[in-house]
């Protein structure tokens, strides 16, 4: 059995015009691939409405969110009569989208009253952008001919308890999706699911985390054995750089998996970085295209490594970040120190990107984001209090403003030369390098430099991957 699976994000299901030409893919595809689901994002906005207001609902301004479903409301149901006014199905979908701007208003009363908005509030808020988005896209793809219907993803992906970035169950998940899908397939039906969504084993909404969609779109792949992923954006696949900075950025025909997983970690933001692991684990290439450039063939990801004379295939940044160090000459060969920095930083919430120890073992640096840096701050005092009272560590430094720079490339780890090219091109740029962490078996080289000096090595390290 032949099965693609497609993601549509935001922008892709943004307007009436977005969600015809989504809807105009599909029914080319069909043609060529017998089986196709289709998993789709909120339109583009909804989700950040809808959790900003949960937050003004909490802090007991009930009217705000009042009007901000009425204006949600008036979107999707015009665009619902704009792309499929003639569907015999139309009033039901009117009410099931009506029903659940309805059930958003009524978690938003429950916040206020509450004065809190819960992480499992904030995941029942949020899980409306995509579940009235399936009900508008399937719509529109009966219009277009093609037999669908809008499928809950609730309803099969069942996820741990932590909500606002549940973790997928295995084999569960993958049992609950081809007992719903496959029989649907054998009827010709296009099932449009929710993505971003799951469930706890006790029914309760959770999702998978910011731009998660793409994560479900590989679940439903890799759950579905599809010979294809095919993720859908608003550009024509994943470039070498960002080209708002660079104006020589250019579309990379293929990735390996694991050229992508670092693309994706260290800021390429069009992919979600979980999205590589279901995909792995069965060998399904992905493709990244764009809805509104359909005829690009984007970038194909496998995991095998295109064959280029380019050590480096592209650069990115991540900004906003703040530098942090643990410092002191009493630390060399003191157990546990390392343990209990990370340990409060993980307390503290802080999602630590790159870390880098040299062999004396006098300090420890790490990288986080600026705004978590005074909550890890006074983490890292709390548990180190003995060993500062006690001088083993002389101070913790934060120096904000820095960003981290990563070339990647699966030739950095392969060829000889590669780092000193690196930093003989940084250094040619008059770029000062704070940090350096490389592993062992990967495939990039990851820095840290003054924010002032972020775009010049990012130019300066694209020029090198071009040359």
């Amino acid at each position: 059995m032949s099965v693609l699976a497609m993601k549509f994000g935001g922008t892709s299901v943004g307007s009436t015009n977005a969600i015809n030409q989504l809807s105009a893919i599909v029914a080319q595809q069909q043609s060529e691939w017998k089986n196709i689901v289709v998993v789709v994002s909120a339109m583009s906005g909804v989700t950040d409405v809808l959790i900003q207001s949960a937050h003004i609902a909490a802090a007991g301004d009930l009217a705000k969110a009042k009007e901000a479903a009425d204006t949600l409301r008036t979107r999707h149901i015009t665009t619902l009569s704009e792309l499929a006014g003639s569907d015999p199905k139309l009033d039901a979908t009117t009410a099931a989208v009506n029903a659940l701007l309805d059930e958003f208003e009524l978690l938003a009363q429950s916040v206020r009253v509450l004065g809190e908005a819960s992480p499992r509030a904030l995941d029942a808020i949020a899980s409306i952008g995509e579940r009235m988005s399936v009900h508008l896209v399937s719509a529109a793809l009966r219009a277009h001919g093609v037999k669908s219907i809008a499928l809950n993803a609730a309803e099969v992906v069942l996820t741990s308890a932590e909500f606002g970035n549940g973790v997928p169950l295995y084999p569960q998940t993958r049992d609950n999706i081809r007992q719903r899908i496959l029989p649907l397939f054998a009827e010709g039906i296009v099932p449009v699911v929710t993505g971003f969504i799951g469930a706890t084993s006790k029914g309760a909404v959770t999702t998978l985390g910011r731009g998660g969609s793409d994560y479900s779109g590989a679940i439903f792949g890799e759950a579905l054995d599809a010979a294809m992923v095919d993720i859908y954006t608003d550009v024509d696949g994943v470039m070498t750089t960002d080209p708002r900075l660079v104006a020589t950025a250019q579309v990379l025909d293929r990735l390996s998996y694991a050229e992508m997983s670092e693309l994706a970690y260290f800021g390429a933001k069009v992919l979600h970085p979980k999205t590589i692991r279901p995909c792995i684990e069965r060998g399904i290439p992905i493709r990244i295209r764009n809805t509104f450039n359909p005829s690009h063939t984007g970038t194909l990801v496998t995991s095998v490594a295109e064959a280029t004379t380019h050590a480096i295939r592209a650069v990115t940044v991540i900004r906003n970040m703040n530098l942090m160090t643990v410092e002191g000459r009493g630390m060399i060969g003191v157990q546990g120190v390392a343990a209990r920095t990370f340990g409060a930083v993980a307390q503290a919430g802080a999602n630590v990107l790159m870390i880098s120890q040299a062999s004396s073992e006098q300090s420890i640096c790490f990288v986080i984001p600026n705004a978590s840096s005074s909550t890890a701050i006074a983490a890292l005092e709390d548990s180190l209090r003995h060993e500062i009272d006690r001088g083993d560590i002389d101070r913790i430094k934060s120096r904000d403003n820095v960003v981290i720079v990563t070339a990647v490339g699966v030739g950095i780890h392969e060829r000889p030369g590669v780092a000193a090219r690196v930093f003989g091109a940084l250094a040619h740029a008059g770029v000062n390098i704070l940090v350096i962490a490389q592993g062992s078996s990967e495939c990039s080289i990851s820095m840290v430099v003054a924010a002032s000096d972020g775009d010049v090595a990012v130019k300066a390290l694209h020029e090198l991957a071009l040359s």
